[in-house]
């Protein structure tokens, strides 16, 4: 079944209403009718949910059954990622999503080949967050990842603060320095890893990552593409804490 995403504002027990393009997709896109089933989340509560109207601008659901789903990794994990050309950061955002991420940050890296203009930016977010809702609703997840603003070197320092493990992935770092000795620990809430862009992460930047109390990580004899090293990051973690359990 199909699912979809709505605010919570727009579940009132025993009825959900989806409004705006998904309405559109349910009934021009995918033509369903009264009857059909999908399911429906709110970032916290899914349900299943049974078609009971469809209008040009408002699609009416009863409530069939609560699920209780267990689809979201135990610990948040942010991607961050220097930031990269358009297509890359939307295959990024795609799989990383798929794969179980709660956060993504694009981060001005003196590497980075893409140059910032923050008005067309702004237009490219709403594209980013649609982008994640889609692969979240294929997945199938309970939640949407969401995709943050990019972000200076200053400031995404500053944001690491929030977190209590965080780690960089670097070609330079010992093998014994792997993704599988950091989780042996599984206290962790807050996971922050961040990519270099296609140039990589300067010496300077690594001295500034050390500084703030980063890690750094191999990811293998292998050099990845930065469009790689994020999935390979999210798979890790996923094997890690779901594939062993």
């Amino acid at each position: 079944m199909q699912r979809y995403f709505v605010e919570k504002d727009a579940i009132k027990v025993p009825y959900i209403y989806i409004t705006g393009d998904d309405c559109h997709h349910i009934g021009l896109v995918m033509r369903m009718k009264q009857g059909d089933k999908v399911y429906v989340s709110d970032q916290e509560r899914s349900f299943v949910a049974s078609i009971t109207e469809i209008q040009k601008e408002l699609v009416t659901l009863e409530i069939v059954d609560e699920l209780h789903e267990e689809k979201e990794l135990p610990f948040n994990v942010t991607i961050a990622q220097g930031l990269v050309r358009r297509e890359k950061m939307e295959e990024v955002i795609d799989y990383i999503t798929e794969l179980g991420a709660t956060s993504y940050i694009p981060v001005v890296m003196s590497r980075s080949i893409v140059k910032v203009n923050l008005e067309q930016m702004e237009k490219k977010n709403a594209r980013y967050a649609k982008i994640a809702k889609e692969a979240a609703e294929q997945s199938h997840r309970l939640k949407i990842m969401e995709v943050k603003n990019v972000a200076t070197w200053k400031n995404f320092l500053s944001q690491s603060k929030d977190y209590d493990l965080c780690l960089y992935a670097y070609e330079a770092s010992p093998k014994d320095d792997s993704l599988k000795q950091l989780l042996r620990n599984k206290t962790y809430k807050n996971i922050l890893v961040l990519v270099g862009p296609e140039g990589g992460i300067s010496d300077k930047e690594v001295e500034d990552l050390k500084k703030n109390n980063f890690l750094p990580i191999s990811l293998g004899p292998r050099i990845l593409r930065t469009q790689v090293a994020p999935l390979y990051v999210m798979s890790a973690l996923s094997y890690e804490w779901e594939g062993k359990e």
